[in-house]
């Protein structure tokens, strides 16, 4: 064989026809090549032999058609130059040809020919072939096609992978009634799982003074997220707070009115005639390697709350429907929470405005008697609860300080608060009843209308004439006596049940009055900790020393700065009395 030659391929019998056997070869060995010859050419498993340097010696039928490429153009050729788009690991058959121990290898690639070329996959298994001799002349390679088990694998995966992000969207989107924390919590998981910046625009329902222009939707920028690449490429902070109108041409406007999602990319030059922030912004996009965008709508069954809008840039590949998908669900769970949270919102705003009304009504005692009040509602993360304060001016220069707490929290608790409230007023005005008598005729007052907000309350009846003080307790909190020293001292008192349980049982005690001192009577909002004992936290408060002679709102203000540092989970009532002129 001349130097610089390829070896003949060698020959296989398959490729011949049956007329073509050796003379004297008939009988049961033709009728088994024919058999042979219909398995391996009429089945749907490609088949292919190779030589040693893996070119093709033969391919049957279903291989060519497979590939496109007559069965006389492999012959010869390998499958790298017979299509060049399939990508097949050569170190597999290789390493068979070696070791003779068969291999199952994966072929993917573009396969056919015009419009019949798709992508395809094989599972293909590679044997070694030996000749009479013992030999290794080549390789058997039997392949089945896999692609759409594995599409439907790779389907369920991906379904599976969906299912499990929107799981964790749940558990980690609303997980408080806070607006803007809702906010931040969905832009930052759409950054860790979805995209490169995430930001979140809500609908505004009372904006800048003066209806908008016809067909504008106005929403404000309520939080911004973004990777750490990205932040680093546009360089500047987010702008927070900020007011855009949309109008009917706009994307957004579009999003809220369809409901669905949009997907849209940078494009690579400005657009002509495009001038204005939408210019500057499209320029700012460019420069930071934004190249692919999808805004979804957070809408509920009743209105539109506003658009989650989210980029990618840089090497992240660009949004696809089935993004798009994700993130309509994710919005939906998303736009539930922030729907959670705006009625949240105006519940607070609304019960808290009622109870300030309510406590701010005027309610002056005696001259003689100097008061002070505060009222200090709980963090964002708590709802306004029922506290409530009074003091009135009584017969015979008496003055009685009335201090409560109703179970619960929100509108209702504030109504309740001025239930209680009017009611104790009432009594005390108008019935001349001791104190435990004026407790237990409001208990079975509340009792009895079905009324099932339950209150704490607690009474005290200054009388300048005997210079004491009566109490009635019903299940509140000591008050404290604070000396012109500034020491703090707990008034033991005997504690009912609770107002509204119909059990009564109520019990005045009388004490010496504080001369030159205060009293305070306070909720529990002041001392209680969460994972701490209430006697613990009661001499907590007494542990404090407040300037000696300060007036009543030094008093209180220190008592506040003091007792109630860091984070208040329940609404602070405190009222403090003084005799004037001791």
């Amino acid at each position: 064989m001349p130097v610089g030659t390829d070896p003949p391929l060698p020959r296989t019998l398959l490729s011949a026809d049956v007329d073509a056997l050796p003379t004297g070869v008939g009988g049961d060995l033709g009728r088994e090549y024919r058999l042979l010859r219909d398995i391996v050419e009429g089945g749907t498993a490609a088949v292919a032999v190779l030589d040693t340097r893996l070119r093709y010696v033969y391919v049957n039928p279903h291989m060519a058609r497979i590939n496109g490429v007559p069965v006389r153009e492999h012959l010869g050729r390998t499958l790298t130059e017979v299509m060049p788009g399939v990508e097949r690991p050569v170190d597999v058959p290789l390493a068979v040809l070696r070791d003779g121990r068969p291999r199952d290898v994966v072929v993917s690639g573009s396969m056919g020919t015009g419009v019949h070329r798709v992508r395809r996959e094989w599972q293909c298994t590679y044997h070694r072939r030996y000749d009479e001799r013992g030999e290794v002349i080549g390789l058997v390679a039997v392949g089945v096609e896999v692609t759409e088990p594995r599409r439907y694998v790779t389907e369920l995966e991906r379904a599976h992978g969906r299912m499990a992000m929107v799981h964790a969207a749940t558990l980690r989107i609303g997980t408080t009634l806070d607006l803007e924390r809702t906010c931040r919590e969905l832009v930052d998981f759409a950054v860790r799982d979805l995209a490169d910046g995430a930001s979140v625009d809500l609908v505004v329902e009372d904006g800048p003074p003066g209806p908008p222009p016809g067909g504008v939707v106005r929403l404000r920028r309520a939080v911004v997220s973004r990777s750490p690449e990205l932040d680093r490429r546009l360089g500047r902070p987010p702008v927070l707070g900020e007011v855009n109108e949309h109008g009917p041409a706009s994307p957004v406007r579009r999003v809220l009115e369809r409901g669905r999602p949009l997907l849209t990319t940078v494009p690579g030059r400005r657009p002509p005639g495009l001038r204005g922030p939408y210019a500057d912004r499209l320029a700012e996009y460019r420069a930071a390697g934004i190249h692919s965008g999808l805004v979804v709508p957070l809408t509920t069954d009743s209105r539109s709350v506003g658009v989650l809008a989210m980029v990618r840039a840089g090497s992240s590949p660009a949004f696809t429907v089935e993004d798009g998908v994700v993130a309509q669900e994710l919005a939906g769970r998303a736009s539930r929470a922030l729907e959670r949270a705006r009625h949240y919102a105006r519940e607070h705003t609304m019960a808290l405005e009622l109870q300030r009304a309510l406590l701010s009504e005027p309610t002056l005692p005696h001259p003689d008697l100097e008061t002070a009040s505060r009222y200090l509602p709980a963090d964002d993360s708590a709802v306004v609860g029922g506290d409530w304060y009074d003091s009135l001016a009584l017969p015979q220069g008496r003055n009685l300080l009335v201090i409560g707490d109703v179970m619960g929290h929100g509108v209702e608790a504030a109504v309740a608060m001025s239930h209680y409230r009017s009611m104790l007023r009432a009594l005390a005005s108008s019935s001349g009843l001791p104190l435990h008598e004026m407790l237990h005729a409001a208990d079975r007052m509340i009792a009895a209308s079905g009324f099932d907000r339950v209150a704490t309350c607690l009474l005290a009846l200054g009388d300048p004439a005997t210079d004491t003080i009566s109490y009635a307790n019903a299940g509140h909190l000591p008050p404290l006596r604070i000396t012109p020293e500034g020491h703090v001292e707990l008034v033991p008192l005997p504690a009912g049940p609770p107002l509204g349980t119909g059990l009564g049982a109520y019990e005045t005690v009388t004490r010496p009055g504080v001369p030159g001192g205060t009293l305070l009577l306070y909720t529990d909002g002041l001392v209680e900790r969460r994972d701490e004992d209430i006697d613990t936290s009661l001499s907590r408060l007494t542990d404090l020393r407040l300037p000696p002679g300060g007036d009543l709102d030094e008093i209180l203000d220190g008592i506040l700065a003091h007792a109630a540092t860091g984070s208040v989970h329940d609404d602070i009532a405190l009222l403090a009395a003084r005799a004037r002129g001791v």
